[in-house]
């Protein structure tokens, strides 16, 4: 058994930008296999809201394998650390049979956390915490976050989410750890993101949303909470479920709603842009395909594989800078 490490190749970008499209594409003519790296699309039932698009993995060509899809129930505790134990025994299964391993995904934190190998010291949820954490909204619990640790209440992502507010609290306990622990190593990466201008990703994002408001997404949300699960946990599975949650207990009108939401993930697709270009500023080489062309995407993989020195990345994201009406 040799000590090389095996190629695999990441598909990364904001959301709404066709990263599956692109690597199923790369899949299908690279035979490969698909892990998916999105922090919802693990959970059963979660379909319209995650963007799970089950029919991209079989159109245009034979099916495409694909993993961590529809393998958590959504009363499940599905955490990064899982992830990266699940992710990580998928790749090297793919590797091991003699197939392309793509990670493919906008889970910006997922991604970096294979990519980069990191150390996971998190605790495990702790019960007796969130039974006395549970009468306090987002603003006590980021009152007490500020008295354990500014520093993990300044890295909250989202510091009017309950969810994450807690999860932090139980984190804020555990002490430092090293931040990489060398995992990332098993594998040689291949890093493509999919490029369009600001202007287009928000445009894209406001008719994909339009188009899951349309396919049932408000239906979908309802007959979650309708098979036992409760709005705090909706809440947990990100703004679609969230801001839809609201809508359906009557605190924001349907058009308030879709406006809001819309305006949140343009947001998140800002935020996902922050993270890749901090990847890029500690090293990453992220080779952005405008527009997701496959040919261009195909091109640059065909030559890693090959062992063919790549070019620098022609277009670095933390190279780009925006005015503040563009933010």
């Amino acid at each position: 058994m040799t000590n090389k490490a095996a190629k695999a190749v990441a598909v990364l970008g904001p959301t709404a930008t066709g990263k599956t499209a692109l690597g199923v594409a790369l899949a299908r003519a690279l035979d490969g296999e698909v892990v998916s790296a999105d922090s919802r699309q693990v959970y059963r039932g979660l379909d319209i809201g995650s963007g799970k698009d089950l029919t991209e993995y079989a159109a245009g060509g034979p099916p495409v394998r694909h993993h961590l899809v529809d393998v958590a129930a959504p009363e499940e505790v599905y955490d990064l650390a899982r992830f990266k134990a699940d992710a990580t025994a998928a790749l090297a299964d793919i590797a091991a049979r003699g197939k392309l391993p793509l990670l493919v995904g906008g889970s910006a934190l997922y991604l970096d956390c294979l990519l980069s190998g990191y150390a996971l010291p998190g605790r495990a949820p702790d019960p007796e915490l969130r039974a006395r954490l549970r009468g306090l909204d987002a603003a006590g619990l980021a009152a007490e976050l500020a008295a354990a640790s500014p520093d993990a209440l300044a890295s909250v992502q989202e510091p009017g989410c309950r969810p994450r507010l807690i999860r932090a609290l139980e984190n804020a306990a555990v002490p430092p750890a090293p931040a990489l622990d060398g995992s990332g190593r098993n594998f040689e990466w291949l890093a493509l993101g999919v490029y369009f201008p600001r202007a287009e990703v928000h445009r894209r994002i406001e008719a994909r949303l339009d188009a899951r408001l349309a396919a049932g997404l408000l239906e979908e949300v309802q007959a979650l909470h309708d098979a036992g699960l409760s709005w705090e946990r909706l809440d947990s599975f990100g703004l679609e479920y969230r801001h839809v949650s609201l809508h359906l207990r009557g605190e924001l009108g349907l058009a308030a709603m879709r406006d809001k939401l819309l305006a949140k993930i343009r947001r998140l697709a800002r935020s996902q842009d922050i993270w890749f270009r901090k990847m890029e500023r500690e090293g990453r080489d992220i080779h952005w395909v405008e527009r997701g062309d496959p040919a261009r995407a195909l091109a640059l993989a065909a030559d890693f594989l090959a062992g063919r020195t790549l070019p620098r990345p022609e277009l670095r994201l933390a190279d780009i800078h925006y005015g503040p009406k563009s933010s």
